[in-house]
Protein backbone atom coordinates (compact mmCIF):
# COMPACT_ATOMS: atom_id res chain seq x y z
CA UNK A 1 0.00 0.00 0.00
CA UNK A 2 2.94 2.54 0.94
CA UNK A 3 4.36 2.21 -2.58
CA UNK A 4 0.70 2.50 -4.34
CA UNK A 5 0.29 6.00 -2.37
CA UNK A 6 3.70 7.11 -3.05
CA UNK A 7 3.72 6.44 -6.88
CA UNK A 8 -0.20 8.23 -7.17
CA UNK A 9 1.05 10.81 -5.27
CA UNK A 10 4.02 11.22 -8.02
CA UNK A 11 2.24 10.76 -10.85
CA UNK A 12 -0.22 13.32 -9.62
CA UNK A 13 2.32 15.85 -8.56
CA UNK A 14 3.95 14.89 -12.03
CA UNK A 15 0.74 15.54 -14.03
CA UNK A 16 -0.34 18.63 -12.35
CA UNK A 17 3.60 20.14 -12.45
CA UNK A 18 3.60 19.83 -16.51
CA UNK A 19 0.32 21.14 -16.78
CA UNK A 20 1.19 23.98 -15.27
CA UNK A 21 4.37 24.58 -16.45
CA UNK A 22 2.89 24.21 -19.92
CA UNK A 23 0.57 27.20 -18.80
CA UNK A 24 3.27 29.39 -18.06
CA UNK A 25 5.82 28.76 -20.75
CA UNK A 26 3.54 27.87 -23.56
CA UNK A 27 0.13 29.09 -23.31
CA UNK A 28 -0.47 32.07 -21.02
CA UNK A 29 2.24 33.76 -23.21
CA UNK A 30 1.02 32.69 -26.86
CA UNK A 31 -2.72 34.13 -25.35
CA UNK A 32 -0.97 37.39 -24.30
CA UNK A 33 0.65 37.57 -28.23
CA UNK A 34 -2.66 37.75 -29.04
CA UNK A 35 -3.99 41.13 -27.83
CA UNK A 36 -5.60 41.77 -24.48
CA UNK A 37 -9.26 41.12 -25.73
CA UNK A 38 -8.37 37.67 -27.43
CA UNK A 39 -5.97 36.72 -24.57
CA UNK A 40 -9.17 37.20 -21.95
CA UNK A 41 -11.35 35.38 -24.71
CA UNK A 42 -9.08 32.42 -24.92
CA UNK A 43 -7.92 32.60 -20.53
CA UNK A 44 -11.56 32.31 -19.53
CA UNK A 45 -12.75 29.14 -20.81
CA UNK A 46 -9.28 28.06 -20.49
CA UNK A 47 -9.75 28.16 -16.58
CA UNK A 48 -12.38 26.92 -16.21
CA UNK A 49 -11.73 23.58 -17.61
CA UNK A 50 -8.13 23.60 -16.13
CA UNK A 51 -9.81 23.97 -12.77
CA UNK A 52 -11.61 20.32 -12.88
CA UNK A 53 -8.19 18.76 -13.98
CA UNK A 54 -5.93 20.53 -11.53
CA UNK A 55 -7.81 20.91 -8.54
CA UNK A 56 -8.00 16.77 -7.76
CA UNK A 57 -4.66 16.05 -8.83
CA UNK A 58 -3.13 18.54 -6.59
CA UNK A 59 -5.52 16.98 -3.53
CA UNK A 60 -4.78 13.37 -4.45
CA UNK A 61 -1.10 13.96 -4.62
CA UNK A 62 -1.27 15.57 -1.41
CA UNK A 63 -3.34 13.07 0.26
CA UNK A 64 -1.34 10.19 -0.93
CA UNK A 65 2.18 12.00 -0.09
CA UNK A 66 0.73 12.17 3.56
CA UNK A 67 -0.83 8.90 3.54
CA UNK A 68 2.90 7.60 2.59
CA UNK A 69 4.43 9.53 5.36
CA UNK A 70 1.81 7.79 7.50
CA UNK A 71 2.62 4.69 6.26
CA UNK A 72 6.19 5.23 7.46
CA UNK A 73 7.44 6.55 4.51
CA UNK A 74 9.53 9.11 5.92
CA UNK A 75 8.85 12.98 6.84
CA UNK A 76 9.60 13.85 2.76
CA UNK A 77 6.86 12.71 2.00
CA UNK A 78 4.53 14.97 3.98
CA UNK A 79 7.26 17.93 2.51
CA UNK A 80 6.19 16.97 -0.98
CA UNK A 81 2.51 16.56 -0.02
CA UNK A 82 2.62 19.99 1.54
CA UNK A 83 4.47 21.37 -1.54
CA UNK A 84 1.87 19.88 -3.45
CA UNK A 85 -1.47 20.56 -1.15
CA UNK A 86 0.02 24.23 -1.10
CA UNK A 87 -1.22 25.37 -4.26
CA UNK A 88 -4.83 24.81 -3.39
CA UNK A 89 -5.14 27.14 -0.44
CA UNK A 90 -2.46 29.50 -2.42
CA UNK A 91 -5.00 29.68 -5.62
CA UNK A 92 -8.21 30.36 -3.23
CA UNK A 93 -6.34 32.80 -0.82
CA UNK A 94 -3.97 34.77 -3.83
CA UNK A 95 -4.90 33.98 -7.35
CA UNK A 96 -8.93 33.78 -6.89
CA UNK A 97 -8.88 37.22 -6.41
CA UNK A 98 -7.57 38.20 -9.84
CA UNK A 99 -9.75 35.25 -11.00
CA UNK A 100 -12.84 37.20 -9.64
CA UNK A 101 -11.80 40.62 -10.81
CA UNK A 102 -11.26 39.18 -14.32
CA UNK A 103 -14.14 37.23 -14.39
CA UNK A 104 -16.65 40.84 -13.13
CA UNK A 105 -19.56 40.84 -15.89
CA UNK A 106 -19.24 43.80 -17.58
CA UNK A 107 -15.76 44.07 -17.23
CA UNK A 108 -14.50 45.45 -20.63
CA UNK A 109 -11.96 43.43 -21.79
CA UNK A 110 -10.00 45.30 -23.80
CA UNK A 111 -9.16 47.59 -21.33
CA UNK A 112 -5.27 48.31 -20.06
CA UNK A 113 -6.54 47.11 -16.53
CA UNK A 114 -7.63 43.58 -18.10
CA UNK A 115 -4.29 43.01 -19.72
CA UNK A 116 -2.45 44.02 -16.22
CA UNK A 117 -4.47 41.51 -14.18
CA UNK A 118 -4.07 38.97 -17.08
CA UNK A 119 0.08 39.44 -16.76
CA UNK A 120 -0.30 39.20 -12.23
CA UNK A 121 -2.27 36.07 -12.89
CA UNK A 122 0.63 34.72 -14.83
CA UNK A 123 2.79 35.77 -12.34
CA UNK A 124 0.85 34.15 -9.53
CA UNK A 125 0.28 31.21 -11.59
CA UNK A 126 3.96 30.63 -11.80
CA UNK A 127 3.96 30.27 -8.20
CA UNK A 128 1.73 27.27 -8.37
CA UNK A 129 4.43 26.02 -11.06
CA UNK A 130 7.39 26.20 -8.94
CA UNK A 131 5.41 24.55 -6.02
CA UNK A 132 4.08 21.53 -7.89
CA UNK A 133 7.70 21.34 -9.99
CA UNK A 134 9.50 21.15 -6.45
CA UNK A 135 6.73 18.35 -5.08
CA UNK A 136 7.43 16.48 -8.33
CA UNK A 137 11.11 16.17 -7.89
CA UNK A 138 11.49 15.37 -4.20
CA UNK A 139 8.51 12.77 -5.14
CA UNK A 140 10.72 10.99 -8.29
CA UNK A 141 13.76 11.54 -5.73
CA UNK A 142 12.20 9.85 -2.98
CA UNK A 143 10.98 6.89 -5.70
CA UNK A 144 14.65 6.58 -6.73
CA UNK A 145 15.62 5.78 -3.36
CA UNK A 146 16.68 8.84 -1.99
Amino acid sequence: MLHALELIATLCAGLFSGAALYVNLVEHPARMGLGTCNAFSQWAPSYKRATWMQAPLALLSSIAGTGAWLMGGGTAWLVAAALIGAVVPFTFIVIMPTNQKLLTPGRDISSSDTHTLLENWGKLHAVRSVLSFMATVLCIWLLLGA
